[in-house]
């Protein structure tokens, strides 16, 4: 009786694990397009006139296909040395995996954008510098390739208290 009892639970255990396994698989198949890169690829030019609209655009693909679903695209843009004072502005999906946004720079200066961007369980936010008309190059603080420079300040922002006087005289 025991040895049935031994050969039964023995079964049951690899029933049960063969019935994983499937478990698995079928996570795999529903998530496949997470373990392919999504690429972004910034279509703004980079050197533009004050004044004047000019889109912001980036083109989403995932494995050579246009990604029509992203969560969002955010456009990020700062000048030169106030990323601080930058700007999030909404992207909208235009055509064919590109994501699209109006902005208007008002004045000569180097600027610099992320495109933020969330597909498919991935985070992707690539940047560009943007030169908009003929600005003083000696005055441009240059930026560092350092991404995550933005992000700590933004939830430094979220939980900082409020008698801080950095924000105060905005």
């Amino acid at each position: 009786m025991k040895k049935w009892m031994m050969g039964l639970l023995v079964i049951t255990g690899l029933l049960a694990g063969c019935n994983n396994d499937d478990k698995q698989e079928d996570r795999a198949a529903h998530n496949e397009g997470t373990t392919v890169e999504v690429k972004v690829d910034i279509l703004t030019p980079e050197k533009v006139k004050a004044n004047k609209e000019i889109e912001l655009a980036a083109h989403v693909t995932q494995g050579g296909e246009d990604v029509n679903d992203a969560d969002d695209v955010k456009f990020e843009v700062w000048e030169s040395g106030m990323r601080e004072d930058g700007q999030m502005i909404e992207g909208k999906l235009a055509e064919k995996g590109q994501y699209k946004a109006a902005i208007t720079f008002d004045h000569d200066g180097v600027y610099y954008m992320h495109a933020h961007t969330n597909a498919r369980g991935l985070h992707v936010m690539p940047k560009q510098k943007i030169i908009v008309g003929n600005p003083d190059m000696s005055k441009v603080k240059e930026e560092s390739n350092d991404s995550s420079k933005g992000m700590d300040h933004m939830k430094k922002d979220d939980n900082e208290d409020e008698d801080s006087s950095d924000h105060s005289s905005k």
